[in-house]
């Protein structure tokens, strides 16, 4: 086993960052199962796609529509005190904040759960409060700050649970982004929850949750190696660049489909980039990734080997990778490239410096995973409004998973997707490193790069198909121009590309 090491360095705060290797089959993704049929998603130049599916002879409810959901178990209200900045905002007693969506109607009658907001009437209150709110915020930003501060602390924190409704759940990580925003202090709760993390253990078990519960990692994980699989189908030595490695989960499915080649396994090298955050997830550095990836490749007989570059995908450079003549090189670009700072951030505009970067390496294919959300030049409100509703959807999704009071459920959110969430609204340049982009920008970006795209096979499509059959009937997945959609009802959340040199 060879490494290249560098020194760890942070890449800030990532969505369903880190995924466990206990405790998931490797195995069982391959097979070609029949789910529901989908149609046409529609792009936005300006906020998510919405995904329009065929009907279901199930009633699906969203978030307008719901009928009052009553006998919730409880959780203690949110204190009405101001939330300090110099501390972790997100304990299940003091978390605070809000939730909006400008397109949903007035007649939603959720129930809260919690203490003294049980009632639909309350619900029905707390959306045209935050529609009020909206308004507000098209306004001068310390004009905002004057009038909605007190407002925020006097009645919004009295709406909102980190133990509630989805609307309230997400309505608590907003509103604390919001206030860490006027208060100019977002740069400090923000760093202070980088600070303030769990032990590796627990931030493993929360991380492993959101893997079993959503689909999302496991949807780039299965896609990516279904592409690399049939693009290295006759390659007698192959080498894969992970720029997100992580827990290394998704090459124990990949090795053990290349362990059944006809002719014998290939050779495989895989080139793990790591972060900071990866490392306290895991308790350790990547030579824990190469010996159990090692091990694994040895215990099916397929020849292997592990380079390690211990930083942040921005820092990567030539010298950081092990290129071997010969290799077939594919890489994988997981959830990772849009903490990359573009031009907007940096004059090295590190986004395409990398896709540059890749290309000089010509490698056979690419892969590409991201959300697909519009939050990285957005002006405040526009980006504001797009959180609101792209994490209305992932919070319905995680809503249908697990149980309200579920500790782990509201643990998992605290930690993995509320940073998320206070970063994009109350951070502002180099330290808002949640800018995320639609496919349309990615398209561009690797055109300009001197990527064409490549279209996904029926085999990708037939192996998430296969996937989603085992989560909540919401989960939709369509091909249009040559990529994925993962969507949640009419929400597309997530796409997979893959991309060849000209």
């Amino acid at each position: 086993m060879q490494a290249s090491q560098k020194h760890s360095t942070s890449a800030g705060i990532h969505i369903y960052h880190h995924q466990p290797v206990q405790g998931i089959d490797p195995y069982n993704h391959y097979q070609i199962l029949q789910s529901n049929s989908c149609h046409d998603i529609h792009d936005s130049s300006s906020q998510g796609t919405n995904v329009s599916f065929e009907a279901s002879k199930e009633q699906y409810y969203t978030l307008d529509s719901s009928p009052a959901i009553n006998g919730l178990i409880g959780c203690d209200s949110p204190s009405c005190a101001s939330v300090s900045s110099n501390r972790s905002p997100f304990s299940p007693q003091n978390s605070q904040s809000y939730y909006s969506d400008q397109h949903q109607s007035s007649d939603n009658t959720y129930g809260s759960p919690i203490s003294g907001c049980s009632s639909a009437e309350d619900s029905y209150e707390l959306k045209n409060k935050l529609r009020e709110l909206e308004i507000t915020l098209l306004g001068p930003e310390p004009d905002i700050a004057d009038s909605s501060l007190g407002w925020m602390d006097n009645v919004l924190v009295k709406m909102v649970s980190v133990a509630g409704d989805p609307i309230q759940r997400l309505g608590a990580y907003m509103l604390e982004g919001l206030r860490a925003r006027f208060e100019s202090s977002g740069s400090l709760i923000y760093k202070a929850l980088k600070c303030e993390q769990p032990t590796s253990k627990d931030l493993m078990t929360y991380m492993h949750v959101l893997y079993q519960i959503c689909p999302y990692w496991k949807f780039a994980y299965i896609s990516a190696n279904v592409v690399i699989g049939e693009a290295m189908q006759n390659e007698a030595r192959i080498h894969i660049i992970d720029f997100q490695i992580a827990q290394g989960t998704q090459w124990f499915l990949l090795i053990q489909a290349l362990a059944r080649r006809p002719g014998g396994p290939p050779f495989v090298s895989v080139t793990g980039v790591d972060d900071s955050q990866s490392n306290h997830a895991r308790g350790g550095g990547l030579h824990i990734v190469g010996k159990k990836l090692s091990e694994y490749a040895n215990s099916l007989g397929v020849p292997f080997e592990f380079h390690s570059a211990a930083m942040c995908g921005s820092e990567v450079e030539l010298e950081n990778l092990v290129i071997r003549p010969g290799e077939a090189l594919a890489v994988n670009f997981p959830y990772v490239l849009h903490h990359m700072p573009d031009e907007s951030v940096s004059t090295e505009n590190h986004r395409d410096r990398l896709l540059r970067l890749v290309k000089s390496l010509s490698p056979k294919v690419v892969t590409l995973v991201e959300q697909e959300s519009n939050t990285n030049t957005s002006p405040f409100f526009q980006r504001f409004v797009e959180t609101l509703n792209y994490y209305s959807a992932m919070f319905e999704c995680i809503d249908v998973a697990r149980p309200r009071d579920d500790k782990q459920r509201i643990s998992a959110e605290q930690h993995c997707v509320a940073r998320d969430i206070v970063n994009m609204i109350a951070c502002e340049g180099p330290e808002r490193v949640e800018r995320h982009e639609l496919l349309g920008k990615w398209r561009s970006r690797f055109s300009m790069a001197g990527f064409a795209p490549c279209p996904m096979s029926s085999s990708v499509m037939a192996a998430v198909r296969s996937l989603l059959s085992e989560f909540n009937e919401n989960y939709r997945v369509e091909q249009r121009d040559g990529a994925l959609y993962l969507g949640w009802k009419n929400r597309a959340m997530a796409t997979s590309s893959a991309w060849t040199c000209y």
